[in-house]
Protein backbone atom coordinates (compact mmCIF):
# COMPACT_ATOMS: atom_id res chain seq x y z
CA UNK A 1 0.00 0.00 0.00
CA UNK A 2 1.45 3.53 -0.74
CA UNK A 3 3.19 4.96 1.52
CA UNK A 4 3.36 2.37 3.95
CA UNK A 5 6.84 0.14 4.40
CA UNK A 6 7.30 -3.72 3.60
CA UNK A 7 10.21 -3.90 6.48
CA UNK A 8 9.56 -5.81 8.97
CA UNK A 9 12.62 -4.53 11.30
CA UNK A 10 14.77 -6.67 13.50
CA UNK A 11 13.36 -6.64 17.20
CA UNK A 12 15.92 -4.79 19.21
CA UNK A 13 16.04 -3.98 23.36
CA UNK A 14 15.58 -0.11 23.28
CA UNK A 15 18.21 2.38 24.87
CA UNK A 16 17.78 6.28 25.51
CA UNK A 17 20.58 8.79 24.36
CA UNK A 18 19.34 11.97 25.71
CA UNK A 19 15.48 12.03 25.23
CA UNK A 20 16.21 10.23 21.59
CA UNK A 21 15.01 6.26 21.88
CA UNK A 22 16.96 4.00 19.97
CA UNK A 23 15.75 0.79 19.35
CA UNK A 24 12.54 -1.46 19.77
CA UNK A 25 9.98 0.68 17.82
CA UNK A 26 11.12 3.74 17.71
CA UNK A 27 12.06 5.56 14.60
CA UNK A 28 15.44 5.36 13.07
CA UNK A 29 17.46 8.03 14.34
CA UNK A 30 19.77 10.05 12.01
CA UNK A 31 22.23 11.31 13.01
CA UNK A 32 26.22 13.54 12.30
CA UNK A 33 29.38 14.35 13.38
CA UNK A 34 30.71 17.87 13.49
CA UNK A 35 34.15 18.70 11.74
CA UNK A 36 35.34 21.95 13.47
CA UNK A 37 38.00 22.04 15.79
CA UNK A 38 36.11 21.10 19.45
CA UNK A 39 38.00 23.56 21.00
CA UNK A 40 36.33 26.02 19.07
CA UNK A 41 32.93 26.89 20.60
CA UNK A 42 31.13 28.81 18.57
CA UNK A 43 32.42 27.30 15.40
CA UNK A 44 30.79 23.75 16.90
CA UNK A 45 27.36 24.89 18.57
CA UNK A 46 27.04 26.62 14.81
CA UNK A 47 27.47 23.70 13.53
CA UNK A 48 25.68 21.39 15.21
CA UNK A 49 22.62 23.89 15.05
CA UNK A 50 23.09 23.55 11.18
CA UNK A 51 23.00 20.14 11.32
CA UNK A 52 19.80 20.23 13.97
CA UNK A 53 17.81 22.79 11.51
CA UNK A 54 18.76 20.05 8.46
CA UNK A 55 16.75 17.26 10.65
CA UNK A 56 19.22 15.55 12.84
CA UNK A 57 18.19 13.54 15.88
CA UNK A 58 21.67 13.29 17.29
CA UNK A 59 25.00 13.90 17.10
CA UNK A 60 28.14 13.80 17.34
CA UNK A 61 31.50 15.50 18.86
CA UNK A 62 35.28 14.39 19.14
CA UNK A 63 36.70 14.92 22.19
CA UNK A 64 40.46 14.15 22.12
CA UNK A 65 41.74 15.85 24.67
CA UNK A 66 40.73 17.23 27.92
CA UNK A 67 40.83 20.63 26.89
CA UNK A 68 38.07 19.46 24.13
CA UNK A 69 36.45 17.80 27.50
CA UNK A 70 36.54 21.11 28.62
CA UNK A 71 34.44 22.91 25.64
CA UNK A 72 32.11 20.11 25.45
CA UNK A 73 31.06 21.44 28.49
CA UNK A 74 30.11 24.43 27.37
CA UNK A 75 28.94 23.51 23.99
CA UNK A 76 26.40 20.78 25.88
CA UNK A 77 24.65 23.41 27.35
CA UNK A 78 23.71 25.18 24.00
CA UNK A 79 23.14 21.75 22.20
CA UNK A 80 19.66 21.15 21.06
CA UNK A 81 19.94 17.63 20.81
CA UNK A 82 21.34 14.45 22.63
CA UNK A 83 25.44 14.55 21.91
CA UNK A 84 27.53 11.51 21.65
CA UNK A 85 31.35 12.39 23.26
CA UNK A 86 33.32 10.19 20.31
CA UNK A 87 36.36 9.45 23.24
CA UNK A 88 39.45 7.26 22.64
CA UNK A 89 42.30 5.86 24.56
CA UNK A 90 42.37 8.31 27.80
CA UNK A 91 39.18 7.17 30.34
CA UNK A 92 39.75 10.31 32.08
CA UNK A 93 38.02 12.31 29.08
CA UNK A 94 35.24 9.56 29.03
CA UNK A 95 34.70 10.55 32.94
CA UNK A 96 34.62 14.33 32.20
CA UNK A 97 32.83 14.36 29.59
CA UNK A 98 30.09 12.25 31.77
CA UNK A 99 30.01 14.79 34.94
CA UNK A 100 29.49 17.55 31.66
CA UNK A 101 26.14 15.43 30.95
CA UNK A 102 27.22 14.00 27.75
CA UNK A 103 24.32 11.85 26.27
CA UNK A 104 26.34 8.89 25.13
CA UNK A 105 29.74 7.81 25.12
CA UNK A 106 31.37 6.48 21.82
CA UNK A 107 34.38 4.25 22.92
CA UNK A 108 36.07 1.15 22.28
CA UNK A 109 36.38 -0.76 25.82
CA UNK A 110 39.19 -2.31 24.36
CA UNK A 111 41.54 0.52 23.78
CA UNK A 112 40.88 2.39 26.97
CA UNK A 113 43.71 0.43 28.95
CA UNK A 114 43.96 -1.25 32.02
CA UNK A 115 40.54 -3.22 33.27
CA UNK A 116 40.46 -0.77 36.37
CA UNK A 117 40.11 1.67 33.83
CA UNK A 118 37.84 0.61 32.06
CA UNK A 119 35.74 -0.62 34.83
CA UNK A 120 35.62 3.17 35.92
CA UNK A 121 34.00 3.78 32.75
CA UNK A 122 31.22 1.44 33.04
CA UNK A 123 30.39 2.25 36.13
CA UNK A 124 30.18 5.68 35.80
CA UNK A 125 28.13 4.78 33.12
CA UNK A 126 26.15 3.21 34.82
CA UNK A 127 25.63 5.27 37.50
CA UNK A 128 24.31 8.45 35.25
CA UNK A 129 22.40 6.20 33.15
CA UNK A 130 24.51 6.61 30.09
CA UNK A 131 24.78 4.22 26.93
CA UNK A 132 27.85 3.44 25.31
CA UNK A 133 28.38 3.12 21.13
CA UNK A 134 31.04 0.80 20.74
CA UNK A 135 32.48 1.30 17.22
CA UNK A 136 34.08 -1.90 15.57
CA UNK A 137 35.89 -0.07 12.41
CA UNK A 138 37.50 -2.03 9.59
CA UNK A 139 40.69 0.25 9.49
CA UNK A 140 41.76 0.30 13.62
CA UNK A 141 40.94 -3.69 14.02
CA UNK A 142 43.34 -5.11 16.56
CA UNK A 143 46.93 -5.88 15.60
CA UNK A 144 46.07 -9.50 16.24
CA UNK A 145 43.30 -10.00 14.49
CA UNK A 146 44.85 -8.71 11.35
CA UNK A 147 47.07 -11.39 11.62
CA UNK A 148 44.80 -13.75 11.74
CA UNK A 149 42.60 -13.12 9.00
CA UNK A 150 45.07 -11.60 7.02
CA UNK A 151 43.19 -8.36 6.38
CA UNK A 152 39.79 -7.14 7.52
CA UNK A 153 37.38 -9.39 6.78
CA UNK A 154 33.16 -9.51 8.42
CA UNK A 155 34.31 -12.39 10.56
CA UNK A 156 37.24 -10.22 11.73
CA UNK A 157 35.03 -7.32 12.74
CA UNK A 158 32.38 -9.73 14.08
CA UNK A 159 35.17 -10.90 16.81
CA UNK A 160 36.62 -7.86 17.39
CA UNK A 161 32.80 -6.88 18.31
CA UNK A 162 32.36 -9.54 21.01
CA UNK A 163 35.70 -9.16 22.46
CA UNK A 164 34.49 -5.35 23.40
CA UNK A 165 31.17 -7.15 24.56
CA UNK A 166 32.57 -9.48 26.45
CA UNK A 167 34.28 -6.59 28.60
CA UNK A 168 30.38 -5.27 29.23
CA UNK A 169 29.14 -8.71 29.67
CA UNK A 170 31.80 -9.30 32.55
CA UNK A 171 30.51 -5.99 34.10
CA UNK A 172 26.78 -6.72 33.49
CA UNK A 173 26.27 -3.34 31.30
CA UNK A 174 23.98 -4.01 28.66
CA UNK A 175 22.97 -0.35 27.66
CA UNK A 176 24.93 -0.08 24.77
CA UNK A 177 24.33 0.28 20.77
CA UNK A 178 26.89 -0.88 18.43
CA UNK A 179 28.56 -0.39 14.44
CA UNK A 180 30.34 -2.26 12.91
CA UNK A 181 31.82 -0.03 10.17
CA UNK A 182 34.14 -0.79 6.93
CA UNK A 183 34.48 1.31 3.17
CA UNK A 184 33.73 -1.70 1.46
CA UNK A 185 30.10 -2.19 1.20
CA UNK A 186 29.73 -5.64 1.23
CA UNK A 187 32.18 -6.56 3.89
CA UNK A 188 29.96 -3.66 6.05
CA UNK A 189 26.56 -5.78 5.39
CA UNK A 190 27.79 -8.95 5.69
CA UNK A 191 29.38 -8.24 9.57
CA UNK A 192 26.04 -6.48 9.94
CA UNK A 193 23.66 -9.53 8.79
CA UNK A 194 25.86 -12.14 11.07
CA UNK A 195 26.15 -9.70 14.23
CA UNK A 196 22.35 -9.06 14.24
CA UNK A 197 21.53 -12.44 14.90
CA UNK A 198 23.52 -13.11 18.16
CA UNK A 199 22.81 -9.66 19.99
CA UNK A 200 19.61 -8.09 20.52
CA UNK A 201 21.55 -4.63 21.25
CA UNK A 202 20.47 -1.77 19.00
CA UNK A 203 22.98 -1.39 15.47
CA UNK A 204 23.93 1.89 14.25
CA UNK A 205 24.72 1.61 11.11
CA UNK A 206 27.16 3.77 8.24
CA UNK A 207 29.87 3.12 5.91
CA UNK A 208 32.99 4.59 7.05
CA UNK A 209 35.09 7.00 5.17
CA UNK A 210 32.23 6.73 2.13
CA UNK A 211 33.97 9.50 -0.21
CA UNK A 212 32.81 12.55 -1.01
CA UNK A 213 29.11 13.69 -1.69
CA UNK A 214 28.22 12.01 -4.67
CA UNK A 215 30.35 8.59 -4.57
CA UNK A 216 29.54 8.36 -0.66
CA UNK A 217 25.92 8.92 -1.48
CA UNK A 218 25.49 6.07 -3.26
CA UNK A 219 27.73 3.69 -1.57
CA UNK A 220 26.19 4.56 1.59
CA UNK A 221 23.00 4.49 0.13
CA UNK A 222 23.64 0.75 -1.29
CA UNK A 223 25.46 -0.26 1.74
CA UNK A 224 22.84 0.62 4.23
CA UNK A 225 19.64 0.29 2.17
CA UNK A 226 20.93 -3.52 2.02
CA UNK A 227 20.87 -3.53 5.39
CA UNK A 228 17.36 -1.64 6.20
CA UNK A 229 15.69 -3.24 3.75
CA UNK A 230 16.27 -6.17 6.12
CA UNK A 231 15.11 -4.83 8.77
CA UNK A 232 18.68 -4.35 10.27
CA UNK A 233 19.54 -1.33 11.94
CA UNK A 234 18.33 1.61 14.53
CA UNK A 235 20.39 4.47 13.72
CA UNK A 236 22.21 5.83 10.87
CA UNK A 237 25.18 7.68 9.55
CA UNK A 238 25.90 8.65 6.07
CA UNK A 239 29.69 9.49 6.63
CA UNK A 240 30.75 12.34 3.44
CA UNK A 241 33.59 13.93 2.42
CA UNK A 242 31.37 16.79 2.66
CA UNK A 243 29.41 18.88 4.91
CA UNK A 244 27.82 17.18 7.69
CA UNK A 245 24.40 19.09 6.83
CA UNK A 246 24.62 16.84 3.62
CA UNK A 247 24.77 13.82 5.79
CA UNK A 248 21.42 14.05 7.22
CA UNK A 249 19.59 15.21 4.00
CA UNK A 250 21.10 11.87 2.22
CA UNK A 251 20.16 9.78 5.98
CA UNK A 252 16.55 10.70 5.27
CA UNK A 253 16.62 10.69 1.54
CA UNK A 254 17.28 6.83 2.54
CA UNK A 255 14.59 6.06 4.90
CA UNK A 256 12.38 7.95 2.66
CA UNK A 257 13.24 5.94 -0.35
CA UNK A 258 12.36 2.89 1.97
CA UNK A 259 8.85 4.26 3.56
CA UNK A 260 10.78 4.01 6.95
CA UNK A 261 10.86 7.44 7.76
CA UNK A 262 9.13 10.66 6.25
CA UNK A 263 10.08 14.18 6.43
CA UNK A 264 10.13 16.85 3.85
CA UNK A 265 8.94 17.20 0.75
CA UNK A 266 9.32 13.48 -1.15
CA UNK A 267 9.61 14.75 -5.03
CA UNK A 268 8.63 12.43 -7.87
CA UNK A 269 10.22 14.13 -10.65
CA UNK A 270 11.01 12.40 -14.24
CA UNK A 271 14.34 12.89 -15.48
CA UNK A 272 13.08 14.94 -18.59
CA UNK A 273 13.04 14.22 -22.05
CA UNK A 274 11.86 16.46 -25.33
CA UNK A 275 8.28 15.21 -24.60
CA UNK A 276 8.93 18.03 -21.31
CA UNK A 277 6.59 21.31 -21.53
CA UNK A 278 8.60 22.79 -19.02
CA UNK A 279 11.79 22.95 -17.75
CA UNK A 280 11.43 20.12 -15.21
CA UNK A 281 14.88 20.13 -13.66
CA UNK A 282 14.88 23.55 -13.23
CA UNK A 283 11.68 23.52 -11.37
CA UNK A 284 13.03 20.86 -9.40
CA UNK A 285 16.01 22.19 -8.30
CA UNK A 286 14.08 25.25 -7.20
CA UNK A 287 11.60 23.99 -4.95
CA UNK A 288 14.05 22.11 -3.69
CA UNK A 289 15.85 25.30 -2.35
CA UNK A 290 12.85 26.75 -1.37
CA UNK A 291 11.11 23.86 0.85
CA UNK A 292 13.99 23.11 2.49
CA UNK A 293 12.79 24.45 6.04
CA UNK A 294 9.33 22.40 5.71
CA UNK A 295 9.36 19.09 8.11
CA UNK A 296 6.33 17.43 7.43
CA UNK A 297 6.01 14.60 5.13
CA UNK A 298 4.32 15.28 1.87
CA UNK A 299 4.68 13.52 -1.92
CA UNK A 300 4.71 16.09 -4.51
CA UNK A 301 5.15 14.67 -8.38
CA UNK A 302 6.76 16.70 -10.81
CA UNK A 303 6.35 14.95 -14.97
CA UNK A 304 7.24 17.30 -17.63
CA UNK A 305 4.55 15.70 -20.13
CA UNK A 306 1.48 13.63 -20.28
CA UNK A 307 2.06 10.20 -21.06
CA UNK A 308 3.15 9.27 -17.29
CA UNK A 309 2.30 12.28 -16.21
CA UNK A 310 -1.48 11.77 -14.85
CA UNK A 311 -0.52 8.29 -13.59
CA UNK A 312 1.53 10.09 -10.65
CA UNK A 313 0.11 12.98 -10.37
CA UNK A 314 -2.80 11.29 -9.24
CA UNK A 315 -1.04 8.90 -7.01
CA UNK A 316 0.50 12.30 -4.74
CA UNK A 317 -0.76 14.76 -2.50
CA UNK A 318 0.01 17.36 -5.18
CA UNK A 319 0.55 16.42 -8.37
CA UNK A 320 2.10 18.21 -11.67
CA UNK A 321 1.22 17.18 -15.65
CA UNK A 322 3.13 19.05 -18.25
CA UNK A 323 0.86 20.81 -20.74
CA UNK A 324 1.66 23.12 -24.10
CA UNK A 325 1.46 26.29 -22.26
CA UNK A 326 0.03 25.79 -18.74
CA UNK A 327 0.37 22.81 -16.38
CA UNK A 328 -2.14 20.82 -14.71
CA UNK A 329 -2.26 20.24 -10.89
CA UNK A 330 -3.97 17.72 -9.25
CA UNK A 331 -4.86 17.54 -5.72
CA UNK A 332 -5.64 14.46 -3.69
CA UNK A 333 -5.46 12.17 -6.91
CA UNK A 334 -8.13 14.37 -8.90
CA UNK A 335 -7.64 17.25 -11.18
CA UNK A 336 -7.59 20.87 -9.24
CA UNK A 337 -6.77 23.88 -12.09
CA UNK A 338 -4.02 24.75 -14.66
CA UNK A 339 -0.88 26.58 -13.74
CA UNK A 340 0.85 28.93 -16.75
CA UNK A 341 3.94 27.41 -17.53
CA UNK A 342 6.00 30.70 -16.65
CA UNK A 343 4.76 30.97 -12.38
CA UNK A 344 5.33 27.38 -11.77
CA UNK A 345 7.42 27.43 -8.81
CA UNK A 346 5.93 30.45 -7.51
CA UNK A 347 2.37 28.64 -8.08
CA UNK A 348 3.37 25.32 -6.66
CA UNK A 349 4.96 26.37 -3.34
CA UNK A 350 1.93 28.38 -2.47
CA UNK A 351 -0.28 25.09 -3.51
CA UNK A 352 2.62 23.01 -1.44
CA UNK A 353 2.12 25.41 1.73
CA UNK A 354 -1.58 26.17 1.19
CA UNK A 355 -2.11 21.95 1.55
CA UNK A 356 0.66 21.86 4.62
CA UNK A 357 -1.66 24.41 5.99
CA UNK A 358 -5.19 22.86 5.30
CA UNK A 359 -3.52 19.64 7.07
CA UNK A 360 -2.59 21.38 10.17
CA UNK A 361 -5.71 23.12 10.39
CA UNK A 362 -7.52 19.46 10.37
CA UNK A 363 -5.22 18.43 13.26
CA UNK A 364 -5.94 21.08 15.43
CA UNK A 365 -9.60 20.73 15.27
CA UNK A 366 -9.27 16.91 15.37
CA UNK A 367 -7.21 17.64 18.37
CA UNK A 368 -9.41 19.88 20.18
CA UNK A 369 -12.79 17.92 19.29
CA UNK A 370 -10.67 14.61 21.11
CA UNK A 371 -10.25 16.87 23.99
CA UNK A 372 -13.69 17.96 24.17
CA UNK A 373 -14.86 14.56 24.23
CA UNK A 374 -12.26 13.21 26.93
CA UNK A 375 -13.55 16.68 29.41
CA UNK A 376 -17.10 15.53 28.64
CA UNK A 377 -16.27 12.19 29.43
CA UNK A 378 -14.63 13.27 32.70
Amino acid sequence: MKGESWIKRRKSRQIMVGNVPIGGDAPIAVQSMTNTDTCNVEDTVAQINRIVDAGADLVRVSVPTMDAAEAFKLIKLQSPVPLIADIHFDYKIALKVADYGVDCLRINPGNIGKEDRVKAVIEKARDMNIPIRIGVNAGSLEKDLQVKYGEPTPDALVESAFRHIDILDRHDFQNYKLSLKASDVFMTVAAYRKLATQIDQPLHLGITEAGGLRAGSVKSSVGLGLLLSEGIGDTIRVSLAADPVEEIKVGFDILKSLRLRQRGINLIACPSCSRQQFDVIKTVNELEMRLEDVRESIDVAIIGCVVNGPGEAKEADLGLTGGLKASLLYKDGDKSHKIDNGDLVDSLEKSIREKLADREKEIQVKTKGETLISLSGS
